[in-house]
C-alpha cells in the first residue's frame, strides 16, 4: 500500500510551502508573492498547478488576488484561533506560540459516554489520545485534550508534535482538511490540574470548550476539549 505522504498532489506541496512562508513572516501583510511565471520556474510546476495552489490560498484567506498586481498577502488574525478551522498556529504565529506535549499520542478506547456522537467506524477503531499545553509569549494560555480516530494514520504516534501544528501535520502527511465544526462553550472553575498547568489559582474562572471538527474524510472527525484562560486574550472563530 502506498503511504499517504507519497500521494500529496503537487499543488498541495506548493500551497504548504507558500502558506509556511506567509505565516512565518517571510511575506508580511501587503507583500507580493512571486508571480505565477516565477513560481512555475522556481518549483518546476505547470501554470494550472500553480494557480490551483494560489486559489486555495485565496480561499483560506492568506492572499488576495488583484488583477494587474498579483497575489498580495492578506492581514492574518492575531487573536487566539482555537475556534478557527485554520488552527491556532496560523492565527498566532510560530514566533509567539509554543506547544508542550503533556501526554504523547497513544492508542486507546473512546471514553464512554463521549461528549459527541461518534460514527460507527470511529467507535470501532479506537482513538489516538493526546494532551497539549499551548503557550503564547511563554505564558500558558490553554490546555487541550485531543481525541482523533485511529483510522489510516500510519506512524502518527511516532511523529514529533512539540512546537508543531496538529492541523498542519494532518494536512501535510495525511491530506486531512478541516471543513467545518461545532463546539459547546461554558465557563467553569479551574480544578487543581488545570490551575497548575495554566498557572492560575485553583477555582479561577476559565472557558471550557468541547469541540468537534468535521474533515474531508467521511465519518472522520477530530474531537477536543479545551481549557482556556481568557483573562488576557480574546478568541475568534470562523466555521
Amino acid at each position: 500500500m502506498i503511504a499517504q505522504s507519497q500521494k500529496i498532489p503537487q499543488y498541495r506541496k506548493l500551497y504548504e510551502t507558500l502558506r509556511r512562508h506567509i505565516t512565518s513572516g517571510h511575506y508580511p501583510e501587503g507583500a507580493l508573492l512571486p508571480s505565477e511565471n516565477e513560481l512555475c520556474t522556481i518549483h518546476g510546476m505547470t501554470r494550472p498547478t500553480v494557480r490551483q495552489a494560489l486559489d486555495k490560498l485565496v480561499k483560506d484567506g492568506y492572499i488576495i488576488k488583484h488583477q494587474g498586481k498579483g497575489s498580495i498577502v492578506n492581514k492574518l488574525p492575531r487573536d487566539i484561533g482555537i475556534l478557527s478551522i485554520h488552527g491556532t498556529t496560523s492565527a498566532v504565529g510560530r514566533d509567539y506560540l509554543k506547544t508542550q506535549i503533556i501526554v504523547k499520542p497513544q492508542i486507546q478506547n473512546w471514553e464512554s459516554p463521549f461528549f459527541f456522537d461518534l460514527s460507527a467506524i470511529e467507535r470501532e477503531s479506537g482513538c489516538l489520545y493526546m494532551e497539549r499545553l499551548r503557550l503564547v509569549n511563554e505564558v500558558p494560555v490553554f490546555y487541550d485534550i485531543n481525541h482523533i480516530p485511529n483510522i489510516n494514520l500510519p506512524r502518527f504516534t511516532s511523529r514529533n508534535f512539540e512546537d508543531r501544528s496538529l492541523f498542519e501535520i494532518l494536512r501535510q502527511h495525511y491530506q486531512i482538511e478541516i471543513t467545518s465544526g461545532e463546539q459547546k462553550i461554558r465557563a467553569i472553575e479551574a480544578d487543581k490540574k488545570i490551575a497548575h498547568a495554566l498557572k492560575v489559582q485553583e477555582g479561577h474562572p476559565i472557558l471550557y470548550l468541547e469541540r468537534k471538527l468535521i474533515t474531508n474524510r467521511p465519518g472522520f472527525s477530530i474531537y477536543s476539549t479545551i481549557y482556556f484562560n481568557s483573562a488576557n486574550h480574546s478568541i475568534y472563530g470562523s466555521f
